[in-house]
Parts: C-alpha cells; sequence; structure tokens
C-alpha cells in the first residue's frame, strides 16, 4: 500500500506543480478589480501540494506490507474500467450514441447476465432516447459517428 500512495501522491504533486507553474504565469496577486486569474488555482494546488506531502509523511512513516489490491479484488474492476475504456476509444471512431450502446449491450449481458431482448432493447433504446434529449431538445452536439452521418445528423 505504500508503493501505490507514494505514487498517486507524486502524481498529484505533479500536476500540482503544473497548476502552480501556470497559476503564477497568470499572476497570483490582487489586481485593481480584485483577485487575478491564477490567484484562486494557485491557492488550491498549493493546498493539494501540501495535502500530498501529508500523505507522503505519513505512508514513509507506516510500516507496509499488505498489498494495495489483491487479485479478487481487482477484477471486478477490471471488469468496469475494460469496457469504459473501450467506449472512450470506441466514441472515436463510432460516435458516442453507437458507442454507448455497444457499451450498454456488452456489459448488460456479460456482467449483468441480463436476458438477450432486454439487453438489445435497452442497447437500443438509451442512446435513441439520449440522442433525442441532447441533439434535438437541448441542441448540444455529441461526438457522431459514421452511422449519424449515413441518418443524416
Amino acid at each position: 500500500m505504500r508503493a501505490a500512495d507514494l505514487i498517486t501522491a507524486g502524481v498529484l504533486m505533479l500536476l500540482g506543480g503544473a497548476v502552480v507553474s501556470d497559476a503564477v504565469r497568470l499572476g497570483v496577486g490582487w489586481g485593481v478589480e480584485g483577485p487575478r486569474s491564477g490567484f484562486f488555482p494557485f491557492w488550491l494546488a498549493m493546498v493539494m501540494l501540501a495535502t500530498c506531502a501529508a500523505i507522503v509523511v505519513q505512508s514513509l512513516r507506516r510500516a507496509g506490507g499488505r498489498p494495495f489490491v489483491t487479485r479478487a479484488a481487482a477484477a471486478p474492476v477490471l471488469a468496469v474500467l475494460l469496457p469504459a475504456v473501450a467506449m472512450v476509444l470506441a466514441t472515436q471512431f463510432v460516435g458516442l450514441y453507437v458507442a454507448s450502446g455497444l457499451y450498454m449491450g456488452f456489459y448488460m449481458r456479460w456482467v449483468g447476465r441480463h436476458a438477450w431482448p432486454v439487453t438489445l432493447g435497452l442497447a437500443v433504446a438509451i442512446p435513441v432516447v439520449t440522442f433525442l434529449v441532447f441533439e434535438r431538445w437541448f441542441l448540444v452536439p455529441m461526438p457522431k459517428g459514421p452511422l449519424e452521418t449515413w441518418l443524416g445528423y
């Protein structure tokens, strides 16, 4: 667990350092009209860096020994993570609606063990309803793929 804490704190400290650097570039002081653009990001990043430093100190003081994640605990996490990553990647090629339908169908059938009619019905219905809500009612364009182009959207 110690290694995971140290790696996570280190990555977050790098991110906090990048935020501090950019906030300083924007200006962290107080201007005539109030706080400058980098004021709040700077102080939020400083709190994040201090918290990460506390995690590093706490992790180094604690006696480690047990693993961060066991194989048995990692399996359900990967069952969620891998299909989600595949959906994000597929969105780039087939669009959000088709990717979400494929994701939902796969996940319902593989993880949920639902019957085929329910799986196929919801894998089609939910992306169609989502399309209507975002594209037609709210007029918010979402990533589209070849199917939507073929249908004229």
